[in-house]
């Protein structure tokens, strides 16, 4: 496995240690600006992740799917980065540190809508992404060093097509509760 690839690992592993810190630190030991700085981090991570994947290709490195991953894990921390901490913010505040209210579970059109809210989000992550790499194959320059990356676009777009049809079928197919026994 490739270093760029360990990277990406590090860096998903990384963006939800700094926000399991972040929150450990602001709830239980009720430290918030100490808090607020770990999850600050975030960012810090996408960075770099991303000069670790434009040095690699800089240095004459072959475009791999891992570095259209690389793009997509930026272009989908950016997009989804401050909704996710919110999610992991909401269920540490209720089920680790026992306060506030219960996250809620969402059905029929609040479903609908949250999904499809969760689809322009995706839009964004993936104009982000995609234009990364559109970046990346306009300096690099050399299509037999980049296909790989044209590869990732042409698949993107194909799961982005995919979650938008599933984001339009909640709104013809709502989402029901479970029927409890």
């Amino acid at each position: 496995m490739s270093l760029i690839a360990w990277l990406i690992i590090a860096s998903e592993i990384g963006f939800w240690v700094v926000i399991v810190l972040g929150l450990i630190t602001r709830y239980i030991f009720k430290r918030n600006k100490l808090g607020l700085f770990f999850l600050a981090l975030t960012p810090v991570i996408d960075l770099v992740l991303l000069i670790a994947t434009s040095v690699d290709l800089y240095n004459g490195a072959t475009a791999t799917q891992v570095h259209g991953i690389a793009a997509v894990y930026i272009g989908v921390s950016i997009a989804f980065g401050k909704s996710m901490i919110r999610w992991a913010d909401e269920r540490f505040l209720y089920y680790i540190a026992k306060q506030g209210p219960k996250p809620v579970k969402r059905y029929g059109m609040d479903y609908a809508k949250h999904y499809f809210n969760s689809w322009l989000r995706h839009v964004l992550a993936y104009a982000i992404g995609v234009g990364l790499l559109f970046v990346l194959v306009y300096f690099i320059d050399d299509p037999s060093r980049t296909e790989a990356l044209s590869g990732s676009i042409k698949v993107w777009s194909i799961v982005l097509a995919i979650d938008f049809i599933f984001s339009v079928s909640y709104f013809i197919w709502p989402k029901n509760p479970k029927a409890t026994k």
